[in-house]
């Protein structure tokens, strides 16, 4: 008899002449799923697994019995799905889908697993590239508003003509080319999480609105009178400095303190690059897959590159870099000159010695050469 996760029991019936329906019949676990496998032929096994079915269904009726089997699959699928929640929590280098085991880091998940089932507004900061959004989302799996909607909502990338309309919804005719009632992120978050991205781009006007609504916990669409009352809670994020924004006139006040209750801050990669190794072996068995190029790690040269690296865009230029070199590799792993050039051009001298700088150039434009004249003809010219 095997165990497994998903499915409480597996029972493989071919036991010294002990049968799976004699053997489940001695269980007294009637809740969980169970698999039979029998390694009997069918006409020999299933006269006696009808009559087992037969009893149960006598016994608790049809439609109650697959209500019992339906409630135990997915009493089942949420012990799966709790396990994978505790297991993110008690993993040391790993919270949700945030990778690093820095202090930095470290401090990020401490304070989500703070955050998680408070209703209070959370303000993620942090350079672009940084992963603010997986740390909102962190916060939401990691809750217990796990199941219900994860909105995002990029403020930046929404016109401010339309920003209010997106936000609150509309009545049919609320406008022109308003044809129809729709709902508003404030709306489809329902009782989830509302993650408000780049909230320093909102004009003051919407900030009016958005306090408004942050103090009163509800709202109505454009066009309407009914109060609608707000149900989510609120992970806001922004790569710019809101403070100096308030001094500047250019964000309320009032708004700051609204949002700023629990604030994590995102590190940029380059003050963490002992998690740079670990998040670029993410990066790689992810697109290998993706691309359909099997590869086997990256080498102790590159890796050493890409911690000296600086990082300006951070963990989404870090996933493109290796997205890149793994189109680019001839080989198994991924080498120094499978790197961008434009690694080099902005760290200059501070990434590599001239030695490392010169043996690093003449690699590359072997593979340069080696395109025209192939790799032996190219080794002899250089």
């Amino acid at each position: 008899m095997a165990v497994s996760r998903n499915l409480d029991i597996m029972i493989d019936s071919f036991l010294d002449g002990i049968t799976g329906a004699a053997l489940f019949g001695k269980l007294r676990r009637p809740s969980a799923p169970t698999v039979l496998f029998d390694s009997r032929s069918l006409g020999e096994a299933l006269p006696e697994y009808l009559e087992m079915l037969s009893k149960s269904t006598r016994r608790n009726g049809m439609r109650d019995s697959l209500h019992l089997l339906t409630r135990a699959y997915e009493r089942s699928l949420l012990k799966q799905q709790l396990q994978t929640v505790h297991q993110s929590q008690e993993e040391p280098g790993s919270c949700d889908r945030l990778i690093g085991s820095s202090p930095q880091m470290q401090r990020v998940y401490h304070l989500i697993r703070r955050a998680t089932n408070l209703n209070a507004s959370v303000l993620v900061t942090g350079e672009s590239g940084t992963g603010k959004e997986l740390i909102a989302r962190a916060i939401h799996n990691l809750g217990s508003r796990w199941n219900r909607p994860f909105v995002a909502v990029s403020c930046g990338a929404i016109p401010k003509t339309l920003i209010e309309a997106e936000l609150f919804g509309y009545e049919k005719g609320a406008f022109r080319g308003a044809v129809g009632v729709r709902e508003g992120y404030f709306e489809q978050a329902g009782d989830g999480t509302l993650f408000l991205d780049e909230i320093g781009d909102l004009s003051l006007f919407m900030q009016v609105h958005l306090l408004k609504v942050l103090q009163q916990m509800e709202f109505s669409r454009i066009g309407g009178n009914k109060l609608i009352p707000l149900r989510a809670r609120f992970v806001f994020a922004t790569h710019r400095d809101l403070a100096e924004l308030v001094a500047e006139g250019k964000f309320r006040r009032d708004l700051f303190y609204r949002i700023n209750v629990l604030r994590i801050d995102s590190p940029p990669l380059r003050e963490h690059p002992e998690d740079i190794p670990r998040i670029a072996m993410h990066f790689l068995l992810q697109y290998t897959q993706v691309f359909q190029k099997p590869m086997e790690g990256i080498e102790p040269d590159a890796l050493e590159l890409l911690q000296r690296y600086p990082w300006p865009g951070n963990v989404r230029e870090l996933e493109n870099v290796m997205q890149r070199a793994i189109i680019l590799a001839t080989g198994q792993t991924v080498r120094a000159e499978d790197l961008s050039l434009n690694m080099l051009e902005e760290d200059g001298v501070d990434c590599m010695s001239e030695d490392e700088l010169l043996d690093h150039t003449l690699r590359q434009v072997v593979m340069k050469f080696s395109g025209t004249y192939g790799h032996r003809e190219a080794t002899s010219i250089i």
